[in-house]
């Protein structure tokens, strides 16, 4: 059931319906009940996979969660023993106490990490055994051994990714005693399934969502409005923008033999132009849809294109996910005990200024390679990892010559070196997303080399662009849609959007707006005849 299908327009309009009608009890079940069968229609043999998550990351939470409370009230008892000295230094001493208790957080640490273990095994069976396969069968080649490993017939669940992540850290937040462990085993069901973040996020967390999905909300139309706005813009970028000029990147990626030099250039530009509408058209359908049942999801975007580097960058794109990565992966990293150890071991050795990078540096290495094969089973996804590790690297490091540049030349305040700055992010992480692509390694290096030794600029203004599968009229509307599109980017730096429509617009003349945009969606939306709606980029992560 494709968000971009009349079924789910269907789905969502009686379920947001029948949330309103029936009784407050019965909400948040019928919100688990929908979550299911949606995931049902994407096949019904992925529910073993979701559902096996669920529980054992649930079983895994309750059993910390309990320990917790035993081991605490334990503590508590010793030390009134020890207070009236009625215990036996041996039980209730300081030192005896303070062993008891890391001992129960020792056991409570083995519970976390055998739940989620046995979750990330689920993962990278179903999503990296072929990938192992495939390295493993290139090392025997390469000592020419007789036999290979066959290939195994595994259909990747949707959204396991993002419900993994999202299960992984539940676990780690009661461990960390950041909330206790949901005792309803459905409700916590259905803070792993809610159906609108499973095909691309955001990634929420239990404190964040927890409150708000299992609280029964009344109709407030206000806010059913404001969703329904939401998500009135996100078709929009989907189907008129993402969706419509698909076909000329893939056209130009099909047959990469007949697109070099400047058509490179142009599958840069068209495809961060596709998956900037694609993702964020599919986010904004997400908080749309949730909004419209009052509950509110973390926002996954701040206008990313307007970035100044790449650091900066991954701070404003996918947030939830940039954000798991550093609480759940770079924070534990850098203060765990091997990693202080070789920041102690590496300033004793390779002086101070290398000893306090090395670690960083490791702990980001490790992220950004985790980041990349999180993406896809692939190297061209591992490839583009590193490669933004480098850049934020590389940019880290020289940034002392930067500010001696910046001291002799004043850009403060710069329009034009700010817009230099957007500039270079957009392209540098247009060129890094070639490796996503061509979906190859070498191939991808060895386009991209192309763009300066194939000399072929004439085509962007001598009509080839025109037989790449879309036509003038193509072009024109997107013209119009990304102009639309960035004017509202630049209107919303300074708030919301739909907040000031609120504000300056009567409640018919906002409506007369977003009418208008649905009649763009239906009249000039790539679907119907000779198209087929695609599926959100993010589907296959």
């Amino acid at each position: 059931m494709l968000f971009t299908s009349y079924e789910f327009i269907g789905f969502v309009i009686l379920l947001v319906a029948l949330y309103y009608v029936l009784p407050k009890k019965a909400k948040w079940p019928l919100l688990l009940l929908g979550s299911y069968v949606f995931y049902f229609f994407a096949g019904w043999k992925f529910l073993f996979y979701i559902a096996a998550v669920t529980i054992i990351t649930y079983v895994a939470g309750l059993l910390i969660s309990k320990n917790k409370k035993i081991a605490d009230a334990r503590f508590a008892e010793l030390k009134a023993l020890d207070k009236s000295g009625s215990g036996s230094p041996e039980e209730c001493g300081k030192e005896a106490r303070k062993r008891y208790k890391e001992e129960q957080k020792s056991k409570r640490r083995r519970i976390m990490t055998v739940g989620i273990t046995i979750a990330l095994l689920i993962l990278a069976v179903v999503k990296y055994t072929n990938f192992t396969i495939y390295n493993i069968n290139g090392i025997l080649s390469a000592f020419h051994a007789p036999k290979r490993i066959n290939f195994l017939t595994i259909a990747l669940p949707m959204g396991i990714s993002f419900y993994t992540f999202q299960a992984v850290s539940y676990v780690i937040d009661v461990y960390r005693d950041r909330h206790e462990a949901q005792k309803n085993f459905f409700k916590y069901a259905l803070f792993v399934s809610f159906f609108p973040q499973l095909v691309q996020g955001p990634i929420s967390r239990y404190g964040d969502l927890s409150k708000e999905l299992f609280t029964p909300h009344t109709f407030h139309g206000r806010t059913v409005e404001r969703g329904l706005q939401r998500v009135i813009w996100g078709y929009f970028k989907k189907l008129v923008i993402a969706d419509r000029i698909l076909p000329a990147v893939n056209t130009m990626i099909d047959t990469p033999e007949n697109f070099k030099g400047a058509y490179v250039f142009m599958v840069m530009m068209f495809y961060a132009l596709e998956l900037y509408a694609d993702f964020t058209g599919g986010i904004d359908i997400t908080i749309g849809i949730a909004e419209m049942l009052g509950i509110p999801v973390k926002e996954n975007f701040e206008r990313p294109f307007f970035s100044k580097n790449i650091a900066e960058y991954w701070r404003r794109w996918h947030i939830t996910m940039g954000t798991w990565f550093t609480d759940y992966i770079f924070y534990p990293l850098s203060v765990s005990g091997p990693m202080l150890k070789l920041g102690k071991w590496s300033r004793k050795h390779l002086g101070e200024k290398v000893g306090k990078r090395l670690p960083v540096y490791l702990a980001s290495f490790i992220v950004w390679f985790t980041t990349g094969i999180w993406h896809g089973a692939s190297w061209n996804f591992i490839v583009w990892g590193l490669g933004n590790f480098v850049v934020i690297m590389i940019s880290q490091e020289l940034e002392p010559l930067y500010s001696k540049f910046h001291k002799r030349v004043n850009t403060d305040g710069s329009t034009v070196y700010k817009s230099f700055q957007i500039g270079r992010t957009i392209l540098i992480m247009s060129a890094l997303r070639l490796f996503d692509c061509y979906r190859d390694v070498p191939l991808t290096f060895k386009m991209f080399g192309t763009m300066f030794t194939t000399w072929n600029w004439k085509i962007v203004g001598n009509g080839a662009l025109l037989h790449l599968g879309i036509g003038r009229a193509d072009y024109i509307i997107l013209a119009l849609g990304t102009i639309l599109m960035f004017t509202v980017s630049m209107i919303a730096r300074s708030g919301s959007v739909r907040d000031k429509m609120e504000k300056k617009l009567p409640f018919a003349a906002r409506w007369v707006v977003f009418t208008f945009l649905l009649l763009i969606i239906v009249v000039f939306g790539a679907y119907g005849l000779g198209y087929d709606a695609s599926q959100f980029i993010y589907n296959q992560f």
